[in-house]
């Protein structure tokens, strides 16, 4: 693919041979630009990538983060899945100053006033989707499982409402670069605590507040889209759970269950009522946990949801319950017994966030696809879902592929693709700017030779409000890096 950038004002910021290599030239730019060559090699992509950063990157732990978008962007002869829309064959989008100006119709083409400095891509036989939304993940808060002093996500208090998951995100994760290559380009981070109610003060209940972040950036301030996302509560399960290795009897379990239903309700009844009095007396002690939760007790438009951690048909029907009575709007994480309790969760206009495909059926009598039958049931039933990865960190990348098994399963591949874009935004209540693409929305988009839930296909192009992300990663290197061993040991040539 080649690349034409046109300009009267100002130079591009590129070495003379990366200028050559990635095949951009100066040329005066005319009110209707020529159509630029048609793609040659896939080589051509990679170097015009490099050429769109401005400068080198590795996009390792201590690469560069990608720069502001300083010249406007032309991406033509392109098939532009929106999302909200239709999907237009051979159209076209601009964007400029990371906010996306102009979709283009099937054959259309548009011209740029004099003076405009413009990189124009030919991306003839490819695709423009909206960046994929990963709706729940631990990113930037774990590096290495084994390694204890690589992870930052679990709290060990009762309630730790005050954590907030942002201000912990370590921005040079090596797994940043990783997920992104996949299409991912934001992602829900969410602070984690084992649930403990056996002993005489249950632990873990609520663990801090889920953010909701860019996959690039220098600090954590650049990456937050929103700092504070929500409330994270693990819901204890009601129903006395029998194993094996389950020590503690059906009574016990009972008990430690009506201890961390108390302890919730004390909490927030509390805070109900420090903030009505710090309403009348501003001169009272600020307490942080009570002031963290402000934005979710709100019964106002823009009142913060509640992440209830919730898998089982009691602990998913008992956190509606807890939602209703203590005014918190409430989107369920797990959500594996949905589908036992639909009338419910739309009643309470709750989202799900679905920790299915990569796990076994629950109930020895249950199918083998009964899990990912579940965003169908949910769909069937109007209820918004999205799709978590399920599986360690590490692997957040195969998160398409999560709602692929859905896809395999008779879920429609365009509703899959909603839910790990649009439908993500929505449910974070940031579909004006993310999630499709549409004139006036942020320029976060993937360019890919196919549908992003395609283990066959690759992702060429990848930009975060207009700034052009390096694709480059650990698993890249390291395939150069023995792909060169057996170079050397004439295993394979140059040009394989």
């Amino acid at each position: 693919m080649n690349t034409n950038h046109t300009t009267t004002t100002n130079n591009f910021s590129t070495s003379p041979s990366l200028r050559l290599q990635s095949g951009l030239h100066h040329t005066p730019h005319q009110s209707n630009p020529r159509r630029a060559p048609r793609a040659r090699t896939w080589c051509a992509i990679a170097t015009s990538a490099l050429a769109l950063t401005c400068t080198t990157t590795h996009a390792q732990d201590l690469g560069h983060k990608a720069p502001p978008q300083t010249h406007t962007i032309y991406i033509n002869h392109a098939t532009i899945h929106t999302v909200s829309g239709e999907t237009i064959t051979n159209g076209g989008i601009v964007f400029e100053n990371g906010i996306i100006t102009t979709i283009l119709d099937t054959g259309m083409v548009t011209g740029f006033a004099p003076g405009t400095d413009v990189i124009e891509i030919d991306a003839t036989g490819l695709h423009v989707y909206p960046g994929l939304i990963s709706p729940y993940s631990q990113l930037g808060l774990t590096e290495i499982q084994a390694v204890r002093s690589t992870q930052d996500m679990a709290e060990t208090r009762p309630m730790s409402p005050e954590v907030r998951a942002a201000v912990a995100i370590n921005p040079d994760s090596t797994l940043f670069p990783v997920t992104r290559s996949n299409g991912i380009l934001l992602a829900g981070v969410f602070p984690t605590a084992s649930l403990r109610i056996s002993g005489p003060e249950p632990l873990g209940l609520i663990p801090g507040r889920a953010a909701l972040v860019r996959l690039d950036g220098w600090t954590t301030e650049d990456m937050a889209v929103l700092p504070d996302a929500g409330l994270v509560i693990n819901f204890p399960l009601s129903r006395p759970f029998r194993a094996w290795w389950m020590e503690q009897s059906e009574a016990d379990q009972t008990a430690g269950y009506e201890r961390a239903i108390a302890a919730l309700d004390t909490f927030f009844d509390n805070a109900v009522a420090y903030h009505a009095a710090r309403e009348t007396d501003d001169t009272l002690p600020t307490d942080l946990r009570y002031e963290a939760v402000e934005d979710v007790l709100s019964t106002t438009r823009d009142q913060l949801p509640t992440f209830f951690r919730a898998n089982d048909y009691d602990q998913i029907t008992g956190a509606l319950n807890f939602a209703a009575e203590h005014n918190l709007r409430p989107i369920i994480v797990g959500g594996r017994d949905s589908h036992l309790c639909l009338d419910a969760l739309k009643a309470a206009d709750a989202a799900v966030i679905l920790e299915t495909s990569f796990r076994m059926p629950k109930r020895d009598d249950s199918p083998y696809d009964d899990l990912y039958k579940r965003p169908q049931q949910l769909q069937a039933a109007g209820i918004r879902y999205s799709f978590m990865a399920g599986d360690d960190t590490a692997h957040e990348r195969n998160l398409p592929y999560a709602a692929a098994l859905a896809v395999a399963h008779g879920l429609p591949a365009s509703d899959a693709l909603h839910a790990l874009t649009l439908g993500a935004a929505e449910i974070f209540g940031v579909a004006d700017t993310f999630g499709s693409l549409e004139p006036g929305k942020s320029a976060t988009l993937i360019v890919t030779t196919g549908h992003p839930l395609d283990v066959l296909t690759t992702i060429e192009l990848a930009f975060i409000d207009g700034r052009a992300i390096d694709l480059e990663n650990k698993h890249t290197k390291l395939a150069d890096k023995y792909r060169e061993k057996y170079k050397q040991l004439g295993i394979i040539q140059d040009d394989e």
